[in-house]
């Protein structure tokens, strides 16, 4: 055996497995992710199920008519692979694919990409149990000469009742995409209004809750909670009016004059919801002070009955701690009455007391 130097030793040498490379992901096509897709013809729809590559095939070649695709939560291939085959831009496919987009409106040439977010009020039993009241989500549209495509993230955005009562008006259909864009835009503004409207008995009930006489503790967690769901209907609200203006103007080419007169009704009815929510959120940071502020008091008057409490124990006290001193000539500790007339007046100067303290309002 051959002679190893002192201080080294002969390692045993190690063998590492190789690392399995990562299964390949299998493409999920793009059917999966479609909700509907028909073509539409002089506002009516064509009959049979069509996929949306032979429909937009169609409707180039017949130089007629427009498709309109539906989508729920498309992963990045299936949104790439519409994007590719509609001509959209690939800032707006990015946006298309992750959700949590602010409302806004973009122009990409001649297709328009407009973001909705979409609430949904959440049902409660109490105020005080509730740990949300608003739940969102997004519709993204996507308007061309002849396409408009919806994207729908969230399990509250389903669409398939627009679609059938705007099928049963094809006056507008005949109008083009927009019409299916206004549509959308004017049921997700009336769902805005129910929410709010739901959300004022929220208001009054907070508001009884504060200002009960026969309450003598408040909550303000239930206050700051129906705040914060205001603020997230107020952002996901708010930034759409931008966007509806920018649609009624006479210079924005591509939208029919009727469908911009639609489209200024919809602006109306979301001015009078971010009114409401305005309201909402004036009346709740009032609660918010009015609560914080009977808190105070609260503390107040638990603080006044310690201390008054505390000042009627500190009388006998003091005499107690007096005439337990250990001397022996203690002025009045001979005397047979001694201790029973402490004893009484120790308890008219605690009754006087109690009586002052009450008539302060302090007990």
């Amino acid at each position: 055996m051959p002679h190893l130097r002192a201080g080294l030793t002969r390692s045993r040498p190690t063998t590492r497995r190789p690392l399995r490379p990562p299964l390949p992901t299998v493409p999920v096509p793009v059917a999966r992710a479609v909700v509907d897709c028909a073509v539409y013809v002089d506002g009516a729809r064509t009959p049979g199920n069509i996929s949306y590559t032979k429909a937009l095939e169609k409707v180039r070649k017949d130089r007629n008519g427009f498709v309109w695709l539906g989508l729920h939560a498309p992963d990045a291939k299936q949104m790439q692979d519409v994007g590719e085959l509609f001509g959209l831009h690939e800032l707006a496919i990015e946006d298309a694919i992750h959700a949590h987009q602010r409302p806004k409106l973009e122009v990409y040439d001649d297709i328009q990409f407009l973001i909705l977010r979409t609430v949904k009020y959440v049902e409660h039993e109490s105020i005080d149990q509730a740990s949300e009241v608003v739940e969102t989500g997004e519709i993204m549209i996507f308007t061309g000469p002849d396409f408009v495509i919806t994207v729908r993230h969230g399990d509250h955005t389903h669409l398939s009742g627009v679609r059938h009562r705007l099928e049963e008006r094809p006056e507008l259909l005949a109008l083009g995409p927009m019409a299916a864009l206004h549509a959308i835009a004017d049921r997700v503004v009336d769902s805005y209004l129910a929410v709010a409207e739901k959300m004022d008995a929220d208001v009054e009930a907070i508001e009884d809750e504060v200002f009960a006489l026969n309450r003598r503790r408040v909550r303000i967690e239930p206050v700051y909670m129906l705040k914060r769901e205001v603020l997230e209907l107020r952002r996901a609200v708010a930034p759409l009016t931008g966007p509806l203006i920018a649609l009624t103007s006479p210079d924005r080419r591509g939208v029919p004059t009727e469908i911009r007169r639609y489209l200024g009704d919809v602006a109306d009815h979301l001015a009078m919801v971010i009114e409401q929510i305005v309201e909402h959120d004036q009346v709740l940071s009032s609660l918010l002070d009015a609560a914080t502020a009977k808190v105070g008091i609260q503390q107040n008057t638990d603080m006044r009955k310690i201390s008054a409490w505390v000042a009627i124990g500190a009388v006998p006290t003091m005499i107690a701690g007096i005439f337990g001193m250990n001397f022996e000539h203690m002025p009045a500790t001979s005397h047979v009455w001694a201790f029973y007339s402490l004893l009484a007046f120790l308890a008219v100067i605690c009754v006087g007391l109690f009586a002052v303290f009450r008539h302060h309002r302090w007990l």
